[in-house]
This record gives structure tokens, C-alpha cells and sequence, in this order.
């Protein structure tokens, strides 16, 4: 599968990899974060959830420093609206991926037409989210 659409919806550690560790992306997932012609987008649900991961200590990601790297990779954020929420109602409950998080970015991807550009195997797992990696 390749992003037909020119857009893409980014997964948390997707993009705290192009941040910090981009030789761990794939890569197809460098060039489409070079493309100007690709637009990408980062829930912001997983904005919150960086946020809470550096409030824990678990994360060195400074709200500053991801504030920038939004800017300066022109990712798109996507808000969290109601029919992002409801349709957390229609995803499959999966036994081993109960990341509500994950989740609801999962749910963002159905409801937007959006690939999710994730390395976990574990997204593959609901019917229709698109995984691109």
C-alpha cells in the first residue's frame, strides 16, 4: 500500500522517531517526511499523550521542543472531535492493545480516510485501519 492521497496520519512514536531517532523509520516514511507534496498529521491526542509521558518523567520530549518540530515539519495537527470519539465505539476490542490512546488515533484514521504511518504491528490488527510503514 503506498499514500495514494498525499496525506498521512502520523503515530506517536512515528513521530518522535523523525524527532529523535529518524534512522529507525522506515525508508518510505523519511522521503514522505522530506515530500512537500505529502501532507501529514499528528492527532493531537498524541500531543496529550507526549505531554503526560514528560509530566511522568518517562519522556524528555519538552512541549517546546515538540511544538517546534510540528512547525518545522509542517505536520498538521488534528483535533479530537465527537465523531472521532464515537467511532471508538465501532473498533474491534482487541485483547493485547487496550491503549486508549492508540486507540482513539486508530479511530481518527478510520473517520478521516487517513493511512496511519505506524511501525506497530498492533494497528494491523483493526480491520479498517490503513498501515503504512
Amino acid at each position: 500500500m503506498a499514500i495514494t492521497e498525499n496525506e498521512a496520519l502520523l503515530d506517536t512514536h512515528t513521530f518522535l522517531w523523525a524527532i529523535f531517532e529518524p534512522k529507525r523509520l522506515s525508508p518510505r516514511v523519511q522521503r514522505w517526511l522530506a515530500a512537500p507534496t505529502v501532507t501529514l498529521h499528528l492527532s493531537v491526542a498524541s500531543v496529550w499523550e507526549i505531554e503526560l509521558k514528560h509530566r511522568k518523567g518517562k519522556l524528555e520530549a519538552e512541549p517546546g521542543v515538540v511544538d517546534r518540530h510540528i512547525a518545522a515539519l509542517g505536520i498538521q495537527p488534528l483535533a479530537i472531535t465527537v465523531s472521532h470519539v464515537r467511532a471508538l465505539g465501532s473498533l474491534e476490542t482487541l485483547v493485547d492493545h487496550k491503549d486508549p490512546f492508540d486507540r482513539l488515533i486508530a479511530a481518527q484514521a478510520i473517520v478521516e480516510n487517513l493511512p496511519l504511518v505506524t511501525a506497530d504491528t498492533a494497528f494491523r490488527q483493526y480491520a479498517r485501519v490503513r498501515v503504512e510503514w
